[in-house]
């Protein structure tokens, strides 16, 4: 519990552009992982969703700092 608030805190001390770098890292991440998967079984396929699920929180994060700059 307390890691993914670490990961959130540490979403919130980024800039946009570490936030924008970070989704592509992700995005590309799950694409080799849904590949490898197809391939041949992960060991653990739920890394796949915790991926997933860490880049909804990214670009949340971006989307925040992007509506606070306008305002």
């Amino acid at each position: 519990m307390s890691n993914r608030n670490d990961f959130v805190n540490s979403l919130k001390t980024m800039t946009e552009k570490d936030l924008q770098a970070r989704i592509l890292e992700d995005e590309l991440r799950i694409k080799k992982l849904k590949f490898a998967h197809a391939v041949s079984p992960l060991e653990n396929p739920m890394s796949i969703r915790d991926v997933r699920k860490d880049l909804a929180r990214t670009k949340t994060e971006l989307r925040k700092k992007q509506l606070g700059a306008k305002s």
